[in-house]
């Protein structure tokens, strides 16, 4: 409010009580001047800032209050913005980075999508598991098990995918250190790999692995006890296999991945189209094998429709 009024006097020619009497201020608080020094409080501050840098105000205040200086926490913190000690908050440097639309894949080998389910041993010692899932035939390339994962390492696991099944067009994956580190981007490039990078914090945008690490959290790792790290790639592996081989899945007819890519390579061998997971018309389609029994009353109507094309027809009703 004193601003104000100086700001009256300067520019508009103001007196000085009438600049008071238009902002509703009382010309003795305007002429209040007051007569506390702070001097001695604000050395104080100074002092104690200088030993502990990141200490803010009210940490400062409780240390003060231990050197038997009573003084109100107002006070402190008026002093303290006064003397310019507060701290800066180191914000977290965010990725801004723009998502990639996901385009429904079509053929095996189109995209593979990447990313890491962390578990522990017996002895409590972490795990971390690096999962490979072909977004088209829903098969899991690689559960590859190790205590920790380098960029070479995740490199290397894909070198031997790629010598067994071929090269993928793309690869999708999160923004984890291994797979944004030069060396990864270098071995994308080096081999004209499309690598897809999903948004910092939206793990659903890489939607088909992340569903694959809920069954494989939930049918193996919780289920589980690994007593060493040989012991949980063995565990680990033979769930691979299972789910591989073994395991019908819903969003393939309840066919298993190994039946659907089978199919789907004689299919492109011979020029045909398979749908591919999710693009069925319902995921809770019955089996093809599996009979449909015809509801009573459904049966009735046909009857009497016969009945009645018969004695339309001259025929005997």
């Amino acid at each position: 409010m004193k601003a104000a009024v100086e700001h009256l006097k300067q520019d508009y020619a103001f007196s000085e009580r009438r600049a008071c009497g238009v902002l509703a201020l009382p010309v003795s608080t305007f002429r209040y001047r007051s007569s506390r020094c702070d001097v001695e409080l604000r050395d104080k501050l100074a002092e104690l800032a200088r030993e502990k840098p990141r200490f803010g105000y009210r940490r400062l205040h409780i240390l003060l209050q231990r050197n038997g200086e009573q003084v109100n926490h107002k006070r402190v913190w008026r002093v303290y913005r006064a003397a310019g000690l507060c701290v800066k908050r180191r914000r977290r440097k965010r990725l801004a980075r723009v998502g990639t639309p996901a385009v429904s894949a079509t053929r095996a080998n189109e995209r593979w999508s990447l990313d890491f389910v962390s578990d522990g041993l017996a002895s409590g010692r972490a795990i971390r598991v690096l999962t490979v899932v072909d977004t088209y035939t829903r098969e899991c390339l690689a559960l590859d098990v190790d205590t920790s994962f380098p960029s070479p390492r995740v490199t290397r696991v894909l070198d031997a995918l790629i010598a067994a099944r071929g090269l993928p067009e793309r690869i999708r994956c999160d923004n984890g250190p291994e797979l944004t580190s030069r060396h990864f981007l270098a071995w994308c490039v080096d081999r004209r790999i499309t690598l897809e990078h999903i948004q910092p914090g939206r793990p659903m945008q890489n939607g088909h692995v992340e569903s694959f690490n809920g069954k494989l959290r939930d049918e193996c790792l919780n289920v589980s006890w690994f007593r060493n790290l040989f012991d949980a790639r063995r565990q680990i592996r033979r769930w691979r296999n299972d789910y591989n081989e073994c395991r019908p899945h819903s969003s393939l007819g309840y066919r298993t991945p190994v039946e659907f890519a089978l199919l789907a390579n004689n299919a492109s061998s011979a020029g045909q189209y398979v749908a591919g997971a999710g693009q069925e018309a319902s995921n809770a389609s019955p089996l093809p094998h599996t009979p449909i029994p015809a509801h009573n009353g459904m049966k009735k109507a046909q009857c009497r429709f016969r009945m009645i094309a018969c004695a339309d027809s001259g025929g005997r009703s």
